[in-house]
């Protein structure tokens, strides 16, 4: 069990829980990627199947390089990872990630916006279903041989008013911002530089509860044009401090920084959605292009230097088969990840978006997508996660080899080949992002908690 901060207790007295981060190991056994027992033999556990009396779920911890799992009391719709200056390409142990999350409390006025730092994550200990240990990689002794094991969790709060739908962190100047969708309609931004300062040393978290608790924090803006609450949010990635948010009405406002510390948001909306915009991506190497999908089944792609009557420049019409939760561009090549209520992958290739067909469909979810997320850095790996309570992970360069029938086991002849990996043990998954400085490291929030793993197929 971990360091539980004192911020974390303040939480407690907003009817929020304690934060706990801890080896998944620790935790119960039918914890992330699953294992059926039969006969002794283990053998693979897919989602949907079912147990025997006398089968359990085992989690193979050698099929991870790293897993942990932390609670944060109300559960997180959403959250970020905030680049930090440690370093890129990490993967020596322990890491460290911070991380910025909204909360979804039972009661509307004792949300929060929590900064973390998850410090001291180690990896596995490589220990198989069936008990025996994983030698195939030897473990240095610089690493984790004499290291203390346990994770720390480190947080601060700042009072949000509601449920956050959803927030995105995006770093421009010497600040970090954090954009926040609130369920009461209004759009917030913070600076948290203070908490992130506060989060790295004790005295600076002290000061910072002393003098921050209750409503010390108040938002840089808050926009309240919105007709209607929202969940769709992304700031731009070329041009700092320009952020895009859709609502449920249909509507989708343009925000522009200026030169007073402020944002400038067009009150006319980008016309062409008929129902609840779901999620916002804008395009990471054109500045002024974004891509959004609808409840009304579309996938468009805007152009916002036009007047927002005329920028929506190409539309995929009925993309799925009802509504379009999640979009996600690829950093590296022309192609965007879509997924659905119909529980449906799908591939889109920019250069033959007028055709309206994808260049790939995925059909293994059997439950509403929730979140996908290419790789920062492999143009062709991606993750999706849902409400069927799994986290798949995708490379599209693997074909189907006619000799290796997914070495003959009968349960996963009907697995596509692109299908890499199958991440379990949450609940009513919302949100998942790969940490961009560290190698293969997913996190992944659910009503069940967070996890932070790294798999050993990426």
């Amino acid at each position: 069990m971990s360091e539980v901060d004192e911020q974390m207790e303040v939480a407690e007295d907003q009817n929020i829980e304690d934060a706990d981060l801890e080896n998944a190991s620790d935790g119960d056994d039918d914890d992330e990627d699953l294992e059926e027992k039969e006969d002794g033999k283990a053998k693979v556990y897919l989602p949907g199947g079912k147990l025997s009396n006398d089968e359990e779920l085992v989690c193979d911890e050698s099929a991870y390089i790293m897993l942990h799992q932390a609670h944060t009391g109300a559960p997180c719709l959403s959250f970020d990872i905030v680049s930090d200056p440690l370093g890129d390409d990490r993967e020596t142990f322990p890491l460290t990630a911070y991380v910025v999350a909204g909360t979804q409390a039972a009661r509307t006025h004792v949300n929060s916006v929590i900064v973390m730092k998850m410090a001291n994550l180690t990896r596995t200990s490589k220990q198989s279903a069936d008990g025996e240990s994983d030698d195939d990689e030897e473990v240095s002794d610089s690493e984790d041989v004499n290291e203390d094991q346990t994770p720390i969790l480190t947080s601060v709060m700042i009072k949000h008013p509601g449920c956050v739908n959803r927030l995105r962190v995006s770093t421009f100047g010497s600040s970090q911002y954090v954009a926040s969708w609130s369920e009461m309609g209004k759009v917030h931004i913070y600076n948290i530089n203070e908490q992130l300062a506060a989060i790295d040393d004790s005295r600076a978290r002290k000061t910072y509860q002393q003098n921050k608790t209750g409503d010390g924090v108040k938002p840089d803006f808050t926009f309240s044009g919105h007709q209607k609450e929202g969940f769709a949010i992304d700031w731009c990635p070329t041009t700092r401090g320009m952020l895009a948010t859709g609502d449920c009405r249909r509507d989708i406002h343009i925000w522009r920084p200026n030169d007073k510390g402020a944002w400038n948001v067009d009150q006319r909306p980008l016309v062409g959605h008929t129902d609840s915009v779901e999620d916002i991506q804008w395009s990471p190497n054109e500045a002024n292009v974004l891509a959004s999908c609808s409840v009304d089944k579309s996938i468009r792609i805007w152009d916002c230097r036009a007047a927002p009557a005329k920028a929506c420049m190409l539309t995929a019409e009925n993309a799925h088969e009802s509504d379009v939760n999640v979009i996600s561009w690829n950093r590296n090549e022309p192609l965007i990840a879509s997924g659905g209520d119909d529980g449906v992958l799908q591939i889109w290739d920019l250069r033959q978006f007028q055709s309206k067909t994808p260049v790939a469909t995925f059909k293994h979810h059997t439950d509403h997508i929730t979140t996908v997320e290419w790789h920062p850095k492999e143009s062709t790996i991606l993750a999706s996660g849902g409400d069927d309570d799994q986290i798949a992970l995708w490379d599209l360069s693997v074909e189907k080899d006619d000799g290796d029938d997914a070495n003959d086991d009968p349960n996963l002849k009907d697995l596509p080949p692109q299908l890499l990996f199958i991440h379990q043990g949450q609940s009513e998954i919302k949100e998942l992002h790969w940490h961009p400085q560290l190698k293969g490291v997913i996190l992944s929030t659910a009503h069940s908690g967070f996890n932070v793993f790294r798999t050993i197929s990426v």
